[in-house]
This record gives C-alpha cells, structure tokens and sequence, in this order.
C-alpha cells in the first residue's frame, strides 16, 4: 500500500492554519506525508502591526512576498512534509473582497489582471492535477462550494480542486472544510467568561457556521493546539492570538484577524465528506482506508 498523504488546497498563507491548523498538525505528527497548495501570496490582505501597514498593495505592494516567510513559518510549527504555490510563487493573484453583509464576502468589482478568481479555471485546475498525479494523495481537502463565506478565491479553490479531483485516479476522498456551528458557539461561550479578551465578540452572523447535521467528521485536535497557536502567531500580519491561562488549570484561547472579531480556538476541526465512501470517516480522514 502507499504511504498515507493528505493535501491540503488553501486560497492564501494563514487559511492553511485557521481553517486546517490542527487536522495539519494531528496528521504530521502521525507520520502522514501532509501537503498544502497555496493558491496566492495573499497580496490584497490588510496588516495589524502598524509598523509593516506599508506592505499593503495600495502601497509598496510588498505584502505577498513578506506572507512568504511568514508562511514557511507556519508550516515548519505544524510540520509540513512539502509546500507548493500553485503555478509557482506569484503566478495568481489575491483577488481581494468586499463585505457584502456581515459574514458575507463577495468578489471586489477591479481585480488585478492575475487575479486568481478571474482567471482561467482549467488552467489552474490543470496546475493543481499536476500536483496531485505527482505526489499521489488518498486525501484532498479544501473549502466548501460556498467557499466558507464567500470570499472569490476560496471559491474558486472549491472549484479547481473539485475538477482536478474528478480527474485524478489517485485521490480516494474529498473534504471540505467547515466551521461548525454548534462549536462556535460553545466556544464563545466560553470566551465571554474570559476577564481580558482583547477583541470584541462577534454580533451574530458575523461568523458563518455549518449545522451539526450536514458535518460528517470531527477531528480531535485538542493535543495539537500549541502548534497551531504558532502557526497563527507566525502569520503576525494577518492575526492576532489570545490565551488566557487560569488558576484552576483550564484556559480559553481567541485568536482575531485585522476585523478585532473574537473567533475560539477549538479542539475539533470539522468537514464534510464531499466524495469518496463513507465508512470510518466520522473521527478519522483516513479511517477505512488501506494505507502503508
């Protein structure tokens, strides 16, 4: 049998470890070979240290190749076995968002010339195929159709990674990533207990979240979550982290993007099975699978 590989297609550095973080962390720890595509450099992306706010595209438009390293950062916490851009570094573009309600993104109405969500979709589903024949996973995850809220780029991710999937012999299940509602709420629970939580909790539908009922596998990443604290903390343009540590031992962890929304750090990460059977998958992407 093959050895086990899981490969992972994320829009921009940071959704790798805010959506993934912990599933990543949990497999590579287990001697799964772990990949993840990155489809941009994250150029459109705002910054919360006032120092780099120069970076931004409006700018010196040097905010893509800074994500670099702060990419190579996060993938050294979780223990990344290999790391690709699609098309190479820089070959599609942020395409940038607009709010266009709360939880809601939509596509910006001038993207770039390169941007990823305006260009040729069999391109890049080609390119990401070309990675997959190469490196053979049984597992391949990425956003659901929806994209998790909307935003241009990860819907195309959902859309090229769905085609090139179609065509692969190789890939045995697809999963889609998803917030899980009931989860969400738990945490934030949790979190309007905490006595010095530096960002503001969210109004409702701010965060979107999926109903118990449509997720088919939690994954426990409770042992994995100070790997994922600094994956996030390595992407310092784009989040800021919270860990509250109390006198009886427990603790509560937030992390905010450049919004100053709360979002919990939670010890399961959700999906949905998207194609591929079904038995074993509830607790485990490659339960039921015969791998080396």
């Amino acid at each position: 049998m093959p050895a086990a590989r899981l490969l992972l297609v994320h829009a921009h550095p940071d959704d790798e470890t805010l959506w993934t973080g912990g599933t990543i962390a949990r497999y590579a720890a287990r001697g799964v070979e772990v990949v993840v595509v990155t489809c941009t450099l994250g150029e459109a992306g705002e910054v919360i240290p006032a120092e780099l706010r120069g970076l931004v595209a409006d700018e010196a438009d040097q905010l893509g190749g800074y994500r670099i390293g702060e990419l190579r950062g996060a993938l050294s916490a979780l223990r990344v076995s290999e790391h690709r851009f699609l098309g190479g570094a820089g070959r599609w573009r942020d395409s940038g968002m607009l709010w266009d309600e709360p939880g809601k993104a939509t596509a910006v109405p001038d993207a770039h010339p390169r941007a990823f969500a305006i260009g040729d979709p069999r391109t890049q589903a080609d390119q990401l195929l070309e990675i997959i024949e190469e490196l053979a996973p049984q597992v391949v995850v990425t956003y659901a159709e929806d994209g998790g809220y909307g935003h241009p780029d990860h819907v195309r991710a959902h859309e090229i990674t769905a085609d090139a999937v179609g065509r692969s012999a190789c890939v045995r299940r697809l999963f889609h990533a998803v917030p899980s509602r009931e989860a969400l709420d738990a945490g934030l629970a949790e979190l309007a207990k905490a006595e010095d939580l530096p960002f503001r909790l969210p109004e409702p539908h701010e965060l979107p979240g999926v109903a118990a009922e449509s997720i088919t596998t939690e994954i426990d990443v409770t042992e994995h979550l100070p790997a994922k604290v600094a994956a996030l903390r390595a992407h310092a343009t784009q989040v800021e982290v919270f860990v509250e540590q109390r006198r009886d031992g427990s603790g509560v962890a937030s992390f905010a993007l450049s919004n100053g929304i709360a979002q919990p750090l939670l010890g399961a990460e959700h999906y949905v099975l998207a194609a591929g059977a079904a038995e074993g998958c509830e607790n485990d992407l490659f339960g039921g699978l015969e791998t080396a």
